[in-house]
C-alpha cells in the first residue's frame, strides 16, 4: 500500500499555478485542469533499480472558476489511480475591493504565502500539515497596498479523521504503525499578515503565521490543543528567490493513560504515518529563473529540518533536501528532483515517520520526474 501511494502524497504544489495559465472570465464560468504522469526511481530499492524505476498515471485534475457580480465560486477535484478527492471548493463574496469572504473546503492561511517549496515533493512543513492545508470553514482576506491580512475558522477537516485521502496531511484516528490513534481536529483559528515591500527588482513578501486549535479524542472523549506559529520571508531579485521560514508547532492530544504522547498519527493522499507531537521546521529555499525561447527554466535547491521537542530523548532530526529543475513550456510543465532523506518519510528505506527515533544510518536518494499537460 505504501508504494502504491507515494505518488498520491507527492501530488505537485505547482497545480496551483494552473489558475495563472488560465484567463478567467470577467463574468461566467471556467474550466480546465491537468493531466500527469511520474516517473520514480527509489536508489534505495534494488527492486526499484532492478527495473529502471517506474512510470505511472499520476493525476487527472479538474478545475472550476466562476463569477457573478460580486459572488463567485472556485473548485478543484483530482483523480488518481486508487482514489478521487477534493483539493478546495468554496463560494467567495467580494464585499469590498479590499476584502474577500470565502466559505466552503479553503485554504488554510498558514506559513509563506503560496508554498514554502519550489519542488514537487513539497517542503518538510507539508507532512505535519504546514503546507498547501485545505480544510472546511471560513476565511476573511484583507489586500490593501502593500498589506494582506488572512482570518479563518475551520470547524474540520475535509474527510473524518478516518479517512486517508486528504490533500494534504490531517489529524489520524486509525492504526498506524501498530499504535492505535483516535484523534480529530477541530476548531482551528489562523491569523496571517504579510507586508509586501517593492523596490525595482526587489520583491519582499515578511510575515508571521498564527494557529490554534483543539484536538478531539473519541477514546476518552477529552479535547486537547494545538498550535503553530512561524515567521517567514519570500524574496525575489532579477529571477533569483529566496524562502526562508521558521516555526514552532505543538500537538497535544488527550489520549488514553499510559500511550506514548511524544508521538501522534497524521493520514493524507492515501497513507498515514507518526510525526513528533512538538518541535520546530526551519526551511531555506534558493531557486533561479531563466527566460527561454519557449517558456522558462527554474532551477532550485529546497531544504528543511525538523527538531523535536520532545520528552523522549531518543527523537532524532529529521531532513529533507531536494534539488530540481521545473521545464515550462507552452500547457507542459516538467518537474525533475533529486531527493535525500534522513529520517524522513517517504524519502527513505526504514523511517515512515518524522522526527521519531532514527531507523536507518545514512541519507537515502530517490529520484522523481513529473510530467504534465494544463488546460
Amino acid at each position: 500500500m505504501f508504494k502504491r501511494t507515494q505518488t498520491a502524497l507527492v501530488i505537485t504544489a505547482l497545480l496551483a499555478g494552473a489558475s495563472s495559465m488560465a484567463v478567467q472570465a470577467e463574468d461566467g464560468i471556467d474550466f480546465g485542469g491537468a493531466v500527469r504522469v511520474n516517473y520514480g526511481l527509489k536508489m534505495y530499492s534494488d527492486a526499484s533499480k532492478d527495473k529502471g524505476g517506474d512510470l505511472n498515471f499520476d493525476i487527472l485534475a479538474l478545475k472550476f472558476n466562476g463569477k457573478k457580480g460580486d459572488w463567485g465560486l472556485a473548485a478543484e477535484y483530482r483523480f488518481n489511480s486508487s482514489t478521487n478527492f477534493i483539493k478546495y471548493g468554496y463560494a467567495y463574496y467580494d464585499m469590498a475591493p479590499e476584502w474577500q469572504l470565502q466559505f466552503g473546503v479553503t485554504k488554510v492561511p498558514f506559513g509563506n504565502p503560496g508554498f514554502i517549496s519550489n519542488s514537487w515533493w513539497f517542503g518538510l512543513p507539508y507532512y505535519l500539515g504546514f503546507e498547501d492545508d485545505y480544510d472546511v470553514g471560513a476565511k476573511a482576506v484583507y489586500n490593501s497596498g502593500a498589506w494582506q491580512t488572512d482570518i479563518a475558522f475551520f470547524k474540520n477537516g475535509e474527510y473524518s479523521s478516518s479517512n486517508n485521502k486528504a490533500y494534504t496531511p490531517d489529524l489520524f484516528s486509525g492504526m498506524v504503525n501498530g499504535t492505535q490513534y483516535n484523534n480529530e481536529e477541530i476548531n482551528q483559528i489562523n491569523l496571517r499578515q504579510v507586508y509586501t515591500y517593492n523596490e525595482g527588482d526587489l520583491t519582499v513578501k515578511a510575515g508571521g503565521s498564527a494557529e490554534f486549535g483543539q484536538i478531539y479524542n473519541s477514546k476518552t472523549t477529552d479535547t486537547g490543543d494545538r498550535y503553530g506559529v512561524a515567521v517567514h520571508l519570500d524574496a525575489t531579485y532579477q529571477g533569483w528567490n529566496l524562502q526562508l521560514q521558521a516555526m514552532q508547532y505543538e500537538f497535544d492530544a488527550e489520549n488514553p493513560a499510559g500511550m506514548d504522547g511524544n508521538k501522534i498519527g497524521v493520514a493524507g493522499a492515501g497513507w498515514q504515518w507518526e510525526v513528533a507531537s512538538k518541535g520546530q521546521i526551519y526551511s531555506l529555499n534558493i531557486a533561479k529563473t531563466i527566460p527561454t525561447s519557449f517558456g522558462s527554466i527554474k532551477v532550485y535547491n529546497d531544504f528543511g529540518m525538523l527538531t523535536p521537542d520532545v520528552d523522549d530523548a531518543s527523537f532524532d532530526d529529521s531532513f529533507q533536501n531536494v534539488t530540481g529543475m521545473a521545464i515550462a513550456a507552452g500547457p507542459i510543465y516538467i518537474m525533475a528532483d533529486f531527493i535525500q532523506g534522513k529520517n524522513m518519510t517517504f524519502s527513505t528505506e526504514l523511517d515512515d515517520h518524522v522526527g521519531l527515533p532514527q531507523a536507518g544510518d545514512s541519507w537515502d536518494q530517490r529520484i522523481n520526474i513529473n510530467l504534465g499537460y494544463y488546460f
